[in-house]
């Protein structure tokens, strides 16, 4: 499903050149779940966001599904995120003048599918939030605002989900029930799933550990 082929990644930083992802070669299986660990600034998530075209490569490539990624447009790689991968990040990064329903909504809305808040009523049931549909994100706790990311991501039924800290901001509780449906999801509906954690027990849920650290795949 996923392909890293020597991929490196360097930006310019006040002191010159800063090497992120140091010849990064990795191959992540149809239906696997890989965790990723490593300290902070180790290059995670600009792996991450190499894979879901939020970050251009300095070199390699990146094969997903068959397509390679690091060769499309801005626009081709738009509509290829769309439609293929959902991304669930630390700070939700939900619209704060959208009610839930109208967040889990927008992605199907920019798909042109015409049963957009149909489908997202039923994601927002699947995560336990059917009695919340109205509210605004800043009505929301931290963890049913993670709730309506995971319900956003997981509407347009990706092949591939992004996962990075999604447990970050939550207390232990909150974060072992954002796993837990996070889990059941994979197993439903056979999504590939990357996932960025510190939480080593939450590591080990999944079918693989990796690790990085400055840059490198160990």
């Amino acid at each position: 499903m996923i392909t890293l082929d020597d991929v490196c990644l360097s930006l310019k930083g006040p002191r010159g050149q800063v090497d992120i992802l140091d010849h990064i070669c990795l191959q992540v299986n149809r239906g696997e779940r890989v965790s990723i660990m490593g300290p902070s600034g180790s290059g995670k998530t600009s792996m991450l966001m190499c894979m879901a075209g939020l970050e251009r490569v300095s070199a390699g490539r990146i094969i997903i599904d068959g397509q390679a990624v690091h060769a499309l447009s801005e626009d081709a790689m738009a509509v290829f995120r769309r439609d293929t991968i959902g991304i669930v990040f630390q700070n939700f990064h939900l619209i704060p003048t959208m009610t839930a329903l109208e967040n889990v909504a927008v992605p199907m809305e920019f798909a042109r599918r015409k049963d957009a808040h149909v489908a997202a009523k039923a994601a927002l049931d699947a995560v336990g939030l059917s009695h919340r549909m109205d509210h605004f994100p800043a009505q929301l706790s931290g963890g049913e605002q993670q709730r309506v990311a995971l319900a956003r991501a997981f509407a347009m039924r990706p092949k591939i989900l992004l996962a990075d800290e999604p447990t970050g901001n939550l207390d232990q509780e909150t974060g072992q029930q954002i796993v837990g449906l996070m889990m059941a999801m994979h197993r439903e509906f056979g999504t590939t799933l990357l996932l960025i954690t510190h939480d080593v027990s939450l590591a080990a849920q999944c079918d693989r550990m990796i690790t990085i650290r400055d840059g490198k795949l160990l």
